[in-house]
Parts: structure tokens; sequence; C-alpha cells
């Protein structure tokens, strides 16, 4: 097995430097680390866990609560996938492994888990729930970092991208294209994603002076069969919408379905826009116009930010990030002008 001097020798540095690159990465500038890291993967040099764990007091183990289940499958969501995808590189680069923790309806589960597992620090999902276990968590000096979820606490911070202004962008695309009559499958109004959105699309449709139609909103669950149920409801409509903004890529695939199977085409007949740019987007036919997130910035701004809170538990909570939205366009808007005033 390979030794730290070995490592030090192959990289043509100190031992010195070897060992601040495994307990204290953020001192080492990016180029050596980086070159250390690919070399001891490539010569199977594994530091000493328990030694770094004792000289500098940390576990580094970073907990992940997801509380989902079989009523609410957010584990086959392909965007959340992507995040923890991301997470996980985001850590492990610095030195951090992601512990899946359980979950219960128990109040205090999740602090006494952190604190019998001796996290670093906990990342959690939002799962569209007031859930009293994570508001006592966040409540308590364990650093946590929330994604897709505003939270509070002493040493907590989130991490959401700039929805409303994603679904803003939507709605003008769609107006740009010269639809006039856009309706929207909106996500569950539980969740911040949802809400967010949802004011974004009537924001847009205020500022460009369409009218809104309460008809013409219909919530969804963010998943295919709840984007195909909802466009029913919309083709069911004697005002049938000319456009579609869909707050999550799977509702959009789900409504797409739905519009063909009435006999209509995607985009001649009815435009679609979805939110989130997961991978079937760019497979699906025609490719699906979507508002991209930032998916790996999700994994790299939570980590960033829970191991500053953890190196400097003195200087409180970082600022919550914000990350930009784009816009993806595919087959599902026309670019061919339209005579509708």
């Amino acid at each position: 097995m390979a030794t730290i001097r070995d490592l030090a020798r192959q990289c043509g540095v100190s031992v010195a430097t070897i060992s601040r690159v495994f307990n204290n990465p953020e001192v080492v500038n990016a180029e050596t680390r980086d070159n250390v890291l690919r070399v001891a993967a490539r010569i199977g040099y594994q530091p000493n866990e328990s030694a770094r764990t004792l000289a500098t007091k940390k576990s580094y183990m970073v907990g992940l609560i997801w509380d989902t289940d079989h009523r609410r499958p957010g584990w086959r969501h392909p965007f959340f996938q992507e995040i923890i995808i991301g997470l996980k590189t985001a850590l492990s680069e610095r030195g951090y492994h992601l512990l899946m923790l359980a979950t219960s309806d128990d109040e205090g589960s999740h602090l006494r888990a952190a604190k019998r597992h001796n996290l670093d620090g906990v990342v959690f999902i939002d799962n569209g729930t007031q859930d009293p276990a994570l508001t006592q968590l966040a409540e308590s000096d364990v650093p946590c970092v929330s994604l897709d979820r505003p939270i509070t606490g002493p040493r907590t911070t989130y991490v959401i991208s700039d929805n409303a202004g994603g679904a803003r962008i939507a709605v003008n695309h769609l107006y740009e294209q010269g639809r006039r009559s856009i309706a929207t499958i909106a996500g569950p109004g539980r969740t911040r994603p949802g809400i967010e959105r949802l004011d974004g699309y009537r924001d847009a449709l205020a500022a460009l002076g369409l009218p809104e139609r309460s008809h013409h909103v219909v919530e969804g669950d963010f998943y295919l069969a709840g984007g195909h149920a909802a466009m029913r409801r919309l083709l069911e409509l004697d005002e049938r919408p000319d456009a579609v903004f869909a707050a999550g890529d799977e509702m959009a695939i789900g409504a797409i379905r739905a519009i063909t199977e009435a006999g209509l085409k995607v985009p001649e007949d009815i435009a679609v826009v979805g939110f989130d740019d997961i991978e079937l987007a760019a497979l699906v036919q025609p490719g699906l116009t979507t508002v991209a997130q930032d998916k790996g910035g999700f994994g790299t701004a939570a980590a960033t930010a829970l191991i500053a809170m953890i190196d400097t538990p003195a200087t409180g909570s970082p600022p919550p990030s914000v990350l930009p939205t784009s816009l993806v366009i595919r087959g599902t808007t026309s670019t061919l002008p339209r005579t509708s005033p």
C-alpha cells in the first residue's frame, strides 16, 4: 500500500503539503490539490482517517436527509438524483463523505442521528412538509444547508434557484413566439419551487398585459402522470390554451403525451416549455424547450457553504445562494412567426 511519503515523492511536494491536502484542503492551491488527489487515486494512497479525525476533531462525515417514501416518490425524480451526485462530488473533492440518514416521525430523530454519528453537518432536501424534526435540527448547533427550501437557525443557510425569474423567462419566450393564451401546470403549492414558479408565471402575464385566466392554472405534482392529467384538464376547456408552461420537465413530458393523444401537434397547436433541463428533455421528440437549473451548482454551493460553517463556526451563517436559470430552446416551441394579436 502506498504511503504518504510515496505520494509526496510522486507529486514533488512535501509530506506536510500532502497532509494539508487531506486535512485542510482549503489552504492548498487548487492545482496542487487536484494533482495530489489525482496521483493518490492512481497509486492507491488512502489517508489515515482515524488519525485525521483525531487531529482535526472532525468526522469528515456529512448527513443527507430527504424524507421521502412510497407516498412521496422523490427518489426517482431525475433532477434530485443529479443534485445528489453533484453534492457527493463536491464533498468528496474536499475530503468529506456523504451519509444517508433514515427518517422517522419522531420529532428529535434527525438531531439525535447527527449527534450519534458525530456528523460535521447536514444537508436536507425539501419534501414539501413542515417537519418538526427538521426545525429542531435547524435550531441546533449543527451546521445545516437546505436545498430548494429556505430555513432559519443559528448555523443554517440554503441553496435555491431563481424560480420566479426562470418562470418569467419561459412565459416571455412563449410570448415572443406569438403565443397569447398561455396556461401553466404548476408545481405543488406546498413547495417553495411550486409557489415561486407560479408567482413568476403570474408576474410575466401581468408585465406582458395578458389576462390571467384561473382555469388556465392547474396544479401538478412534478411527475409524468401529474403533468399528463393536468394537460388533459386543460384540453377539455372551451378556451384551450395555445401554450403551456409546466413547472417541471416530467410534467411537461406528460403534457406532451396528452397533447399527442388528443390528435394535436407540439408545437404547431400547443407549445410547451418545462423547467429543470433533466437529461430526458433532450431525448424526447420533439426536444423539450426548458428552463435549465444549475444542478452541479447546487452541489458545489451547498458543499462550500456547509464546509465554511464547519471550519469557521464563529462567523455564523453564510448568505443564501440563489442560482441563476437559463432558457434552453428545443423543438417544443415554434420559431415560426404567428399572426395572433
